[in-house]
Parts: structure tokens; sequence; C-alpha cells
């Protein structure tokens, strides 16, 4: 599993070598048992190893981190979907500069891994503005539905690829954009994601979060 986690920005593509990668509990305010979850799971550094040789290929800078552990967003999504933890992990960072094209173009670099039985997972969230989640009121319900009818539109509806990736690129554009998204970090694993496919999603899902919807894109 190759995985690009809202909670880890880099000035450069970084990428977790160790071979027993630890966790990192990065959340606070929490009971005393959140910071006792274990995901023992095996790194992975020759594919640690193919992701820098794909950035170098790509002319995209990178680097290996053999110190780094796993942050909330690799480990709690894996402990639901894989809680033997069998399965090798390897994070890649996303970038400080938060540019969406940069992000689109990270995940075209990686589009061999789509091919070789390895798992590109994003960690994020469709809808990410922390004041607002316990708002029920109207305009919020409304700017939420909005950016969440874009996205789906954007990533599954028919249309060039061009036409895609400019629409990703110009996301802020979107009904809604700012205010779903004060911050773009939780946005921005879905265009890595999509830069490794490259193609319209096969399947979206929709869950409520505190009443707000929030979506998951399979490719």
């Amino acid at each position: 599993i190759v995985l690009f986690s809202a909670h880890w920005e880099e000035p450069i593509a970084t990428i977790t070598a160790a071979v027993h990668p630890e966790l990192i509990h990065d959340y606070y305010g929490f009971p005393p048992e959140a910071y006792d979850i274990a995901y023992p799971c095996p790194g992975e550094p020759a594919v640690a190893q193919q992701i820098a040789g794909l950035l170098q290929a790509a002319q995209i800078e990178s680097r290996l981190d053999q110190q780094r552990g796993l942050d909330h967003g690799v480990f709690v999504p894996l402990k639901i979907m894989y809680p033997e933890a069998d399965i090798p992990v390897v994070q890649v960072s996303l970038s400080s500069s938060l540019d969406p094209l940069e992000h689109v173009r990270l995940g075209q670099a990686l589009h061999g891994l789509h091919h070789q039985n390895i798992l590109v997972m994003g960690s994020g969230g469709s809808f990410h503005n922390l004041k607002a989640f316990m708002s029920q009121d109207n305009e919020t319900i409304s700017r939420n539905h909005a950016f969440e009818q874009w996205l789906e539109t954007t990533c599954c509806g028919a249309m060039t690829e061009e036409e895609r990736i400019r629409k990703l690129i110009q996301w802020e554009q979107a009904p809604g954009a700012r205010f779903c998204h004060p911050r773009e970090e939780h946005l921005l694993p879905l265009h890595v994601c999509y830069g490794v496919a490259g193609a319209p999603c096969s399947k979206r899902f929709e869950i409520s979060l505190l009443g707000k919807t929030s979506s998951m894109v399979v490719w």
C-alpha cells in the first residue's frame, strides 16, 4: 500500500523507508486509549526506492526517510480496512507548496504502480471546515452539497482528461470550495490519486459525517 495522507507535508516529496515503521499519534485531547492504538504493519524499503526512482525519472526531487513513522491519516483507515496489519505500507508526503498541479504530476509520475498489485490511497476528506462541522444552518449544508456535486462531476463525469485536470487545478473556482476547504491539505490527496489513475473514477461513495456529506472516490 502506498498512501498519501493530509497530515504530512514536506518541501520535497519524502518517502518512508523504514522496515518497521512506528506510529505517530498526531492528535490531541483524546482519551488515553487513543494513544495506545497499534498498527504493526511492515514497511517496504524496496518500494520506497522504486518510488524515488519513478519521481527522479519525472524530474521530481525526493528523498527517503528511514526514521519517520506513519501518521493517523494512515493507520486509522488501514486499521479498519486491513486489521491484520500484514500488508507492507509506504507513506509519501504531500508538498508543502500545496500546488494542485504539482500533486497531479506527482501522481502521474507514479502511474506505473497502479499495475503492480500496489494499492495507492489518498487519505483526506472532501469536507474539512472544522469550524463548520457542528453547524446545521442552510448555508453550510448548501455549500457542502454544491462542492460535493462539483467533485462528483469533476472526478467521474464524461470529459477529456485535459479538462478534468484543468478543473482539478482550478478547484478554488468550484462552488463552496474555500468554505469546504479553508486550507487544501485534505483535498490534495485526491489530486495525487487522480494523477496515478489518469481516468474518470469507477465508483464514488457518500457518507454523512456530523450532518455533512463527505465522499470517497475509487479508480
